[in-house]
């Protein structure tokens, strides 16, 4: 249940960031877009990201961890280039995109389980 909250919420912010950021676009019927995007965004973060994360700690480590904020950039601009429908143009927007999708995920993680249970109101 985790995992399908967390589907659903990614694919609500990803059709607000394609609403509010210049240069994230969803094309034809914004929702079965943006529901795909959610579903390849949670897989490429459970799968991808991971890697991204183990092979660039170094970089993360002189940055002090805001690497990790165009770690995110690029896990949106790879769900991008997986789904129809739905684009990414230039870093710009797949930067503030994640950062968007970013803060709702990580609010998501505070107060839902991976059970989809809500946890700390």
């Amino acid at each position: 249940m985790g995992f399908v909250a967390r589907v659903i919420v990614n694919a609500l912010m990803i059709y607000l960031a394609a609403r509010i950021v210049p240069g994230i676009v969803l094309r034809g019927e914004p929702l079965w877009p943006a529901l795909l995007a959610g579903l390849v965004l949670a897989l490429v973060n459970a799968v991808v990201r991971p890697l991204l994360v183990l092979l660039t700690f170094p970089l993360t480590l002189v940055t002090l961890g805001l690497f990790l904020f165009v770690l995110n950039a690029f896990c949106l601009w790879l769900t991008s280039v997986i789904v129809p429908g739905f684009d990414v143009h230039g870093f710009r927007a797949a930067f503030l995109g994640a950062l968007l999708i970013t803060v709702v995920s990580w609010a998501l993680t505070v107060f839902v389980s991976d059970s989809g249970r809500l946890g700390r109101l």
